[in-house]
């Protein structure tokens, strides 16, 4: 039972501190003055969001996990690149303020969630749905970066430094 649960706990330790180090890229001044579209969530609403993702992907690798599906450990590289995926992201978006590149990278990783989502059904049907919300955000944030990148002059060499 201790090893079942320390299993969940180890990944909800990697999610934190995927989340710090991805909070870490601070949007600065440079943010304030990039065009947004009219249905941009509020800044409050990020963190929440990106709260939900992570837990969820932590639950649905844990309920991979516990089945002991010859799969998992396949799973869990999957799992684990879609995180570094994230933390990519962040740096780009917000540490180098590269929304073009940024863009191009959140393409990959939604087609890494969606092979995520694939590899974790094989062991848990549950742990391929626990992952779906965190696709839609993904998809809404790509569409975001999407059109943040065209009303700021779409070039791949956009910086605001």
């Amino acid at each position: 039972m201790i090893a079942r649960y320390s299993a969940l706990a180890l990944f909800l330790l990697v999610v934190v501190i995927t989340a710090a180090v991805s909070g870490s890229f601070a949007a600065g001044e440079w943010y304030v003055t990039l065009v947004k579209p009219e249905w941009t969530p509020p800044d409050w609403a990020f963190g929440p969001l990106w709260s939900a993702f992570y837990v969820l992907s932590a639950a649905a690798m844990w309920r991979v996990w516990i089945t002991v599906h010859h799969s998992r450990n396949g799973s869990l590289i999957w799992w684990l690149l879609q995180l570094l995926l994230v933390l990519i992201w962040s740096w780009l978006f917000f540490g180098l303020n590269r929304i073009g590149w940024s863009m191009m990278e959140l393409f990959l990783l939604l087609g890494v969630c969606v092979y995520c989502i694939k590899v974790f059904s094989r062991a848990s049907g549950l742990a391929a749905g626990l992952m779906l919300p965190g696709l839609l955000w993904l998809i809404c944030l790509w569409c975001w970066n999407i059109t943040v990148w065209m009303n700021n002059g779409g070039s791949f060499g956009l910086s605001f430094d």
